[in-house]
């Protein structure tokens, strides 16, 4: 008996690791980067070409979406896309980024824009630097693409940039598994989509206010977070709503009426297609 206990305790040892799942061989993964949710932004010239800390704040947003690449390379990919999402979408510095992901640049006109690139060949979307819907009193820099966007909603569903692009991937049946940004972003995620993997890079106290963690207490954070959810047994669905979609856009300054739109009252417009994209083109160009 006691020499067939030894045997035991290795045939199991050896059974556990022959069955353990490793990394996942081959994913796509798709980043899309903003700014206003990096650890340490806490006002609009820290994230802006006219402001004195600008390069500082690249090199940071640089960094975290290098911890989101690292996550994911040690969880199997083997072809990562980076979108530069915020502003002119010439904010992430091109020699500073991991040599294993490719970075989509520039600003578009393609309703995609902060999701140009996505595709039905990618496995998981991952959102990082992202913020907070307009009119959260305490989210830092929370906005909806413009300062001039009072609420956006489809079908019903008062959506965050995090929300409208998490449908543009589910459009090609992509989920969303991994966001990081402030709190109060994470928590609308979730109220959104879910199974979504978060992580917190700051607390918002308001628009121009955080708390927030050391940067590479952030980094080493999401670099593990991504491996994890990337790598594990989660079920993420892509996020899906049934069309037509039906867009009503609430703003400060009205723009020219969106060809098909309506005004419903002051400020107040709404579009409705079958084309989730072409409702998003007409969200461009009033908001």
């Amino acid at each position: 008996m006691k020499k067939i206990m030894p045997a035991l305790i290795v045939l199991f040892v050896v059974l556990t690791l022959a069955f353990s799942p490793g990394p996942k061989k081959g994913l796509k993964i798709f980043i899309s980067v903003d700014m206003e949710g990096i650890a340490g932004v806490a006002t609009g010239k820290e994230c802006s070409s006219s402001g004195r800390d600008y390069d500082y704040f690249r090199k940071l947003t640089t960094l975290e979406t290098n911890a989101a690449i690292e996550g994911a390379l040690k969880a199997g990919a083997t072809e990562i896309l980076v979108r530069d999402g915020h502003g002119s979408k010439t904010n992430i510095l091109p020699d500073l980024l991991h040599k294993k992901a490719k970075l989509l640049r520039g600003v578009t006109t393609r309703p995609e824009n902060m999701m140009l690139g996505i595709d039905e060949t990618f496995d998981a979307v991952i959102f990082i630097g992202y913020h907070a819907k307009a009119g959260t009193t305490e989210g830092v820099l929370a906005h909806t693409s413009s300062g001039n966007v009072i609420d956006l909603s489809i079908n019903g569903v008062s959506l965050p940039e995090a929300g409208y692009n998490a449908l543009i991937a589910g459009l090609f049946d992509v989920p969303v598994v991994f966001v990081a940004g402030d709190n109060w972003i994470c928590q609308q995620v979730k109220d959104l989509f879910g199974e979504v993997d978060t992580f917190e890079t700051k607390i918002g106290m308001g628009r121009n206010t955080e708390l927030g963690l050391h940067p590479e207490v952030v980094r080493d954070k999401i670099r593990k977070e991504v491996s994890m959810c990337l790598g594990g047994p989660y079920q993420f669905k892509p996020y899906k709503m049934k069309p037509p979609y039906t867009m009503v856009l609430k703003v400060k300054k009205e723009r020219d009426l969106y060809l098909g739109a309506e005004k419903i009252g002051e400020g107040e417009f709404k579009f409705t297609s079958s084309d989730l994209l072409e409702v998003i083109d007409a969200f461009n160009k009033m908001k």
